[in-house]
Formats: C-alpha cells, sequence, structure tokens
C-alpha cells in the first residue's frame, strides 16, 4: 500500500512538470516562416522548450484543426479561417487576439516593367501571355485577399485567365522567383524575405480588407507552455522581432 501511495504521489507531480515540459506545436500562416522562427529562437534562448513550428496555408491549417489535428497555437493570415474553427468550439475563450498585420503587393522578377497603377487593365497588359501567380483565391488567404483587390479596382476579369493557383504564398512567390511566372501576388513581407524579386507595386489598402493575423490557443493543445509562447508573441519583445521581419504591429 505504501509502495503504491508513494507511486501515485511521483505521478501527480511528475504530470503536470511533464505538461510543462512539452514543447508548444504551433500552426502558423506561411507567410510568417521567418518572423516565428525568430521568435522561437529568442524564446528558446530564454530558457524554454523550443516551441515545434508547422506552417502551410492558414485554410489547410483550419482543415487540419477542424479533423481533429492537435496543436496548442494557430495563427491564420486572416480572420475568416480562425472563425471557423472558432465557430466549431476549438479555440480557448479568451486567447484570441490581433498578432501582426501586413500588405499586399504585386512582385515581379527583377527589370520587369513595374506595376504603376493597377486599376482596370494596367496589369493584364502587362502580364501578356505571361502567368501571375497567386495563392488559390478561393480559399487561401493571400489569393482571397488579391481577388477582392483586382475586384475592387476592376482587373480581376482581365487576369484571371492568367492566374495560376498555388497552394499557398510561399507556393506563388517561388513561381516568380524561379521564373515560371513574370508577375505574382504576395505579401510584403514575403517580398522582403524572397531573393530576386522586386515589387513592382502596392495594392491600396482600401482595395481589400484589412490584412491580420489573429493568434488563438487551441482546445485540444496538451502544452502547458502554450500560453507563455503566446504573450510573449504579443508582448513588446516579441511584436519587435515580428516587426523586424516586416511585420506591422500596431
Amino acid at each position: 500500500m505504501r509502495f503504491v501511495l508513494s507511486l501515485l504521489a511521483l505521478l501527480l507531480i511528475a504530470g503536470p512538470a511533464a505538461a510543462q515540459e512539452r514543447a508548444p506545436l504551433v500552426l502558423a500562416a506561411a507567410s510568417m516562416q521567418e518572423a516565428l522562427t525568430d521568435a522561437a529562437d529568442a524564446w528558446t534562448k530564454a530558457g524554454h522548450e523550443r516551441p515545434r513550428l508547422s506552417f502551410a496555408a492558414s485554410s489547410a491549417l483550419a482543415r487540419q484543426i477542424a479533423a481533429g489535428g492537435r496543436a496548442d497555437l494557430f495563427i491564420s493570415a486572416d480572420s475568416d479561417w480562425m472563425d471557423d474553427v472558432a465557430k466549431r468550439g476549438l479555440v480557448v475563450a479568451g486567447t484570441r487576439a490581433v498578432l501582426v498585420r501586413n500588405q499586399l503587393v504585386v512582385v515581379s522578377r527583377p527589370g520587369l516593367p513595374r506595376v504603376v497603377a493597377t486599376k482596370g487593365a494596367a496589369l493584364g497588359k502587362l502580364l501578356g501571355g505571361g502567368a501571375l501567380a497567386m495563392a488559390d483565391p478561393d480559399s487561401v488567404p493571400a489569393g482571397k485577399y488579391g481577388r477582392e483587390a483586382l475586384t475592387r479596382l476592376g482587373a480581376w476579369n482581365v487576369v484571371a485567365p492568367r492566374v495560376v493557383r498555388a497552394e499557398n504564398v510561399r507556393a506563388a512567390l517561388a513561381l516568380v522567383e524561379r521564373g515560371a511566372a513574370p508577375y505574382g501576388i504576395v505579401y510584403a513581407t514575403d517580398a522582403r524575405a524572397a531573393t530576386g524579386v522586386q515589387v513592382a507595386g502596392v495594392f491600396p489598402p482600401r482595395s481589400h480588407a484589412p490584412i491580420v493575423y489573429p493568434i488563438a490557443r487551441l482546445t485540444a493543445g496538451e502544452s502547458a507552455a502554450a500560453e507563455g509562447f503566446r504573450r510573449f508573441l504579443l508582448s513588446r519583445a516579441g511584436q519587435a522581432i515580428l516587426a523586424r521581419r516586416g511585420f506591422s504591429t500596431r
């Protein structure tokens, strides 16, 4: 009996400690790769277990969560996919917050004409017979923002036949980097992280919904350290790290 009681006591002590030591799993929009890696590096240097980071299109991550995939934190590139997860009861109440904001730009290979005006057929004329790389506008946030902006500016019907749909914004950027598409629509932070591309134009902020990245803890999470990392990302120190990669923290 004494042995059993001692074993139970050890389990009670080890249980919370084991949970605390488990590194949080973070599912994040593909556009956050460099910024979130920097933040994870800083968190680890401060003596914490390194967070596990998984990047993909917000749409794919939200579907993964809805299908029962276990993770501790979700960072979406738009509010819609976070809303979808929240409506399913998979977000911990009171933990959702806006982490960062972004801009939408047109990128191209160096030397190609810049997009002086994105209204009407201007972009269509530049494309000629070439392709316009975008994240899938039916589901991926970057593509949805892009289609909304082009529609409001009266250019979507002109460029739609030229659109090459990519699984996420980084895949769209890669098409331009490799020369498979002369132009592409990505976030400003993606353009900043890329090599061999130039910003050919910037979409007016009012041409699309504000680009916000919400963060929240997930109910399926098992890491006691997840809340600490979430708070760190939202802290002044964490926000400064993300801002260095071009994200707006206002």
